[in-house]
């Protein structure tokens, strides 16, 4: 037998195998779910788009569903409160099973609902353990339809838009103002959801789920906004000569200095909690800004960015 001899590989065999090779590759990962911690998001097909008036609808019934859980833990009267550890300021970092029940609600709604897009929350919980947690909140909408309430029928009324579902990232914040919420300070909490196309907010949800009625504001930019934004931006208190402008409560940094070096002493400084709370109060013209100079979440401002920017501010 002669051993000395040379092999020859077929080109178009050896291009096969490698095409074999990387597509079951491909499979394992397609196999992966949002929510398992490996899971790295795949952008689908750029034939693929999403429709912003179905996405904008949910996100409210995403927002007003992560509301009642929050009650319901605060009605409970055990909130389980636990430290996530320190803020760059040094402060208390809280969450508690309101912030947890929040998220499943919001989080899996919407995975459920809009596979394909990117969606990002403050919290992080799997879907088995949400499931341990509350079962009504990990119930698939999959092949639902989008219940209409009294408060997103009019975003139905809204002309449809569909872009790339690559371009649209949507983030949740399930409880603004976790520490307020732990003190009983209640007006101060918020959930919020905003939708981001290539970046820019574009829809912005912002709920209070306390109060004599829970309430609900949200903006689509150039194409409208809830009835309750649209009151709340008409009352709009006296204008002051005196500039008030709020800052964070429990995450304050060095703002007050700083706006008093650069404004002067004239002014009044406002500590408040919860970014989406301090929105609405610019919303409301009650204070002249919001300003926050140390760290923040995307999910804490992106909904009240564009909110302001559909009424100009």
């Amino acid at each position: 037998m002669n051993f000395g001899g040379t092999i020859r590989l077929n080109p178009a065999g050896l291009v096969v195998c490698v095409l074999m090779i990387v597509l079951f590759l491909l499979y394992l990962r397609s196999g992966k779910r949002p929510e398992d911690p490996e899971y790295v998001f795949q952008k689908t097909s750029l034939n693929e788009k999403v429709n912003l008036k179905k996405l904008l609808i949910a996100a409210i019934q995403a927002a007003e569903s992560g509301g009642r859980e929050v009650v319901k833990v605060y009605l409970n009267g055990n909130l389980n409160e636990k430290s996530k550890g320190k803020t760059f300021e040094g402060a208390n970092d809280p969450v508690t099973d309101a912030d947890m029940r929040s998220h499943c609600a919001m989080y899996y709604s919407l995975v459920d609902q809009f596979p394909d897009v990117k969606i990002i929350s403050e919290e992080v919980h799997a879907r088995e353990k949400c499931q341990t947690k509350m079962a009504s909140a990990t119930k698939s909408t999959t092949d639902s339809p989008v219940e209409l309430s009294s408060n997103n029928i009019e975003a139905n009324a809204m002309h449809a838009e569909s872009v790339p579902v690559e371009d649209v990232t949507v983030w949740i914040d399930p409880l603004d103002a976790t520490q307020e919420f732990t003190e009983s300070l209640l007006d101060y909490v918020t959930t919020m959801v905003c939708v981001a196309v290539r970046g820019v907010p574009v829809m912005g949800i912002i709920h209070k789920p306390f109060g004599d009625l829970p309430q609900t504001y949200w903006s689509w930019n150039n194409h409208g906004m809830s009835s309750s934004l649209l009151l709340l931006n008409k009352a709009r208190s006296d204008a002051s000569e005196t500039p008030s402008i709020m800052v964070s409560r429990s995450h304050a940094g060095t703002v007050k200095s700083e706006l008093m070096s650069k404004l002067g002493p004239n002014i009044r400084v406002i500590p408040a909690g919860g970014a989406g709370y301090k929105v609405l109060e610019v919303a409301a013209s009650n204070v002249s800004a919001y300003v926050h100079t140390s760290k923040i979440k995307k999910w804490d401002i992106c909904a009240g960015d564009a909110i302001l920017r559909s009424l100009g501010r």
